[in-house]
């Protein structure tokens, strides 16, 4: 039965992609992908992305700013760091201008596990864009940039909670409507 529903939500998922309009199949294709994309990272604050994070400083850096480069909650990043410190992969030693904080560095052990996390996700990273030429990642780059750039500053506000902002042209054409009607 289950195999059936698959087959069933599958075939009318391809008909309502095939019938959908061009920005809609962009969505659909780019919500695919960020479905693939979490479903192969462990998420913001996986430990392997911390190590890759600690290794790209190469020093020690407080908790507190670890916690600000993972974009993570404080608790996540307390029970990430506890894990790695077990595992002997960091080490946590009180910070010398702030005793209520600590400093985060690598041991030997996540200095190497550390390289290979980044291994790991060079290879998958080569393996995620190897259908496309190298042509076509620098077209996708590009476009990909252009469509970012544009919904960081129209959207900017959403993240807020407030309405996105208007297009110039939308906010001519009130503009516009708003002296006819002072003109009648």
């Amino acid at each position: 039965m289950k195999n059936y529903r698959d087959e069933n939500h599958s075939s009318w998922r391809t008909a309502r992609y095939n019938a959908a309009a061009l920005n809609d199949k962009l969505i659909i294709s780019l919500r695919d992908l960020s479905h693939v994309m979490r479903a192969l990272y462990e998420g913001k604050g996986s430990q392997k992305r911390t190590l890759i994070v600690l290794e790209e400083i190469g020093g020690s850096i407080t908790q507190q700013e670890l916690t600000r480069r993972l974009g993570i909650q404080p608790g996540s990043a307390s029970e990430v760091i506890a894990k790695l410190e077990s595992a002997g992969y960091i080490r946590r030693t009180p910070n010398e201008a702030d005793r209520r904080t600590a400093d985060i560095a690598l041991t030997e052990a996540g200095k190497i596990s550390a390289a290979e996390a980044r291994a790991q996700r060079t290879r998958r990273h080569e393996e995620m864009f190897s259908c496309l030429s190298e042509e076509e990642k620098n077209e996708l780059h590009s476009l990909l940039e252009k469509v970012n750039a544009d919904w960081q500053t129209r959207y900017r506000d959403t993240e807020a909670g407030q309405e996105p902002k208007k297009s110039i042209h939308e906010s001519h054409r009130h503009r516009g409507k708003a002296h006819s009607r002072k003109g009648e």
